[in-house]
């Protein structure tokens, strides 16, 4: 899981898993990943809106390439009031508190969506 914060949105070619925006007051979640268990979708719904309501701008989770769940981070130019020291903070705090359930999710499209095989570790 790492985090990413940017000023500007950037082209990726990640999946995202999931999203909230301040600005328009809205969430989304990726319906490719509707087989998730509905208390997983509810937790990616709370994560995301409670981000952004604490820290403002907009926020996804996303899966790169290799199957590794990142935050994005991002905010409008003339947002004054987001502040990226409380957002990486608060990525670092979700990082922890959740920290299985992110490497959940991780496996979870490794071994769906990439094929990997699945190893208890």
């Amino acid at each position: 899981m790492k985090e990413q914060l940017q000023n500007e949105t950037a082209y990726t070619e990640n999946v995202v898993l999931c999203g909230a925006n301040s600005y328009e007051e809205k969430y989304f979640f990726n319906s490719e990943f509707n087989a998730l268990p509905q208390s997983i979708k509810e937790e990616l719904n709370i994560m995301c809106v409670l981000f952004t309501e604490e820290v403002g701008g907009i926020l996804t989770m996303e899966f790169e390439e290799d199957g590794t769940l990142i935050f994005k981070s991002i905010a409008d130019d003339y947002d004054y009031y987001y502040d990226e020291i409380s957002a990486g903070l608060k990525i670092r705090q979700f990082q922890q508190t959740k920290k299985e359930l992110l490497e959940s999710l991780e496996m979870y499209y490794r071994v769906v969506y990439l094929g990997d095989q699945f190893t208890e570790e």
